[in-house]
């Protein structure tokens, strides 16, 4: 994949190997789906509760045409993108980790219905950044996944509200340490977001950051560390000079936001004494 391009949707690839044979170990039956023309099973506006977010699992690991039908409909009864994106899209692709790592369907249809999921993302693309439209602010983050990570759905989640919010942002996936470095040095960034997932790399890459913030290109870069490692083991990431995020996408881009702002005003406070 290359650098600084957004992630394309791997769905038509591994939904092509889970017609070749590849069997869920269990059905996934919606039962009856919302009907978008002449009403809804829905009632007006319901809260996207545990009922509503498991069923959007259970779409997304039948069709994509099933998970864009519910997310329509809840578009439609009046909830906000962002709000879709934050209470319904998030957990529901939590919910199919764990049912996942409780073995109750394979690998190859968690990743189908992850790439589901990130594909209608794609799609509600120029509609959720025009919802709450916002003048660029002259920030730039470069927002990196861990080495050789697998997961693209939150990450890009994460840089649609930075987009919306009016930073410039700069999604890259490196392949290993030493693409993960280059990544730092290749222009000017306001801010670095990483998403650590995984523990497999984490003394690679805290050794990596404590040398990148030394030699960044900006000598006051700030680094912040977030995705599925800060909310289950966060003093693991516990680096010095690195601001931990175990928030939502919506409540990082104020958290990164007032840091800078922080930030700033202290470089001009360094600067007037100087």
């Amino acid at each position: 994949m290359a650098r600084y391009k957004y992630e394309k949707s791997s769905a038509s690839h591994t939904e092509q190997g889970a017609q070749q044979g590849i069997k869920p170990k269990l059905n996934f039956g919606l039962g009856v789906s919302p009907r978008l023309v002449g009403g809804t099973s829905f009632d007006d506006k319901p809260a996207l509760d545990q009922n509503q977010i498991e069923r959007l699992a259970d779409a997304s690991l039948c069709s994509i045409e099933k998970t864009r039908q519910i997310l329509r409909a809840w578009h439609r009864q009046g909830h906000l993108l962002a709000d879709i994106y934050i209470d319904g899209i998030a957990p529901a692709a939590r919910l199919i980790g764990e049912r996942w790592t409780a073995d109750e369907f394979d690998f190859v249809h968690c990743t189908i219905a992850h790439s589901r999921l990130h594909q209608i993302l794609y799609e509600f693309s120029g509609e959720f950044l025009s919802e709450a439209y916002a003048e660029p602010n002259g920030l730039s983050l470069l927002l990196m996944s861990e080495p050789g990570s697998q997961h693209g759905l939150g990450v890009f989640m994460v840089s649609e509200f930075f987009r919306q919010a009016g930073w410039t942002v700069t999604l890259a996936a490196p392949q290993d340490v030493a693409e993960f470095k280059r990544n730092f040095h290749s222009d000017w960034f306001d801010a670095v977001a990483l998403s650590i997932s995984t523990e497999r790399h984490l003394d690679a890459v805290s050794k990596a950051v404590a040398e990148l913030q030394v030699s960044a290109v900006n000598p006051n870069l700030q680094i912040f560390v977030g995705g599925p490692q800060a909310c289950l083991a966060p003093d693991k990431l516990s680096w010095p000079g690195i601001h931990l995020l175990n928030v939502n996408a919506r409540q990082a881009v104020e958290a990164v936001t007032q840091r800078m702002d922080k930030a700033s005003r202290q470089v001009a406070v360094t600067l007037a004494a100087s």
